[in-house]
C-alpha cells in the first residue's frame, strides 16, 4: 500500500473519530443541562436528577439523549410528549415525595 493511500485513510479515520468525539461532547451537554431542568423541577440533587433522566429514558424506551433534548427544550416552549411528562412526574414524585408538580412555563 502507499503512503498516500495510508494516509488517507488515517486522515478519514481521524476525522470520524473526531465526528464521533463531537457528537458525544454535545450530548454530554445537553444532558448536563436536562440534569439541570429536573433538578429545578423537582427539587432533586444532581445524582438523582441523573438517576430520573435514565429512569424515564428506560420507562418510556427513548434514548437517554432524546429524553434530555425534550427536557431541555420543555421551559422554553413549554411542551414535553405525554409519555415523557408522565414518566418524569412518577420519578420525581419516588425520589422527591414532598415534590408539587408545577409545569414550565413559555415567556
Amino acid at each position: 500500500m502507499s503512503e498516500q493511500v495510508e494516509s488517507d485513510e488515517t486522515i478519514a479515520a481521524l476525522r470520524e473519530e473526531v465526528a464521533q468525539l463531537q457528537h458525544a461532547v454535545f450530548s454530554h451537554a445537553i444532558v448536563d443541562q436536562a440534569i439541570g431542568v429536573v433538578i429545578a423541577y423537582g427539587g432533586v440533587r444532581p445524582d438523582t436528577a441523573w438517576d430520573v433522566l435514565k429512569e424515564v429514558s428506560q420507562h418510556t424506551n427513548t434514548k437517554l439523549r432524546e429524553v434530555a433534548e425534550h427536557v431541555v427544550r420543555w421551559p422554553h416552549d413549554g411542551q414535553l410528549p405525554e409519555d415523557l411528562r408522565s414518566a418524569l412526574t412518577a420519578s420525581v414524585t419516588r425520589v422527591n415525595p414532598h415534590h408539587r408538580v408545577v409545569q414550565p412555563t413559555s415567556s
